[in-house]
C-alpha cells in the first residue's frame, strides 16, 4: 500500500495536476477562458468578462503572482439585460489560476454586489445563456 501511494505521489509531482483542455495558459492569461454561463477574453492590454447577463472590462494586462492569484481593478455592468442602461460600476476582478483552470470573482466596489465565484477553463468556449449582450469594449479615450 505504501509503495502504491509513493508511486502515485511521485507520478503526480512529475506530470502535474490534471488539466481538462491539455492547454497551458500564458503567464499573462491571454486567450479565451470559458465556463458555464461565464467567460473571459484577455489580451496583453485588457480583458472582457461575462458572468450571466452582465459584462465588464479590465483595462490592463492580468498577470497572476507566483501563487497564481490576481486582483485587478475594472468596471462591470450588472444591468446589461434586457435593457442596457450603460451603468458601469467600479469593480475588483479577483482570481486564482491553477494550470488551465481559473476561479474568478467580481466585486462591485460601490455596492454590495458580488458575482461568482465561477470556474473558467483556458481554451474552452464560454457556454453563455440566452443574454445577447456580448460586444467589444469601446476604445478608451
Amino acid at each position: 500500500m505504501r509503495l502504491t501511494t509513493a508511486v502515485f505521489a511521485a507520478t503526480t509531482l512529475l506530470i502535474g495536476p490534471c488539466d481538462t483542455t491539455g492547454l497551458k495558459p500564458p503567464k499573462d492569461l491571454a486567450g479565451t477562458w470559458g465556463g458555464e454561463n461565464a467567460g473571459l477574453i484577455a489580451d496583453d492590454t485588457s480583458a472582457h468578462v461575462h458572468i450571466g447577463c452582465t459584462y465588464g472590462n479590465v483595462h490592463q494586462q492580468i498577470v497572476p503572482d507566483s501563487a497564481g492569484r490576481f486582483d485587478v481593478p475594472g468596471e462591470h455592468n450588472i444591468t446589461a439585460h434586457p435593457v442596457d442602461r450603460g451603468i458601469m460600476h467600479p469593480a475588483r476582478f479577483v482570481g486564482l489560476v491553477r494550470g488551465g483552470d481559473m476561479t474568478l470573482t467580481i466585486t462591485l466596489t460601490d455596492t454590495t454586489v458580488t458575482l461568482g465565484p465561477v470556474l473558467l477553463v483556458y481554451g474552452k468556449e464560454p457556454r453563455m445563456g440566452p443574454c445577447p449582450i456580448c460586444r467589444r469594449p469601446a476604445p478608451r479615450r
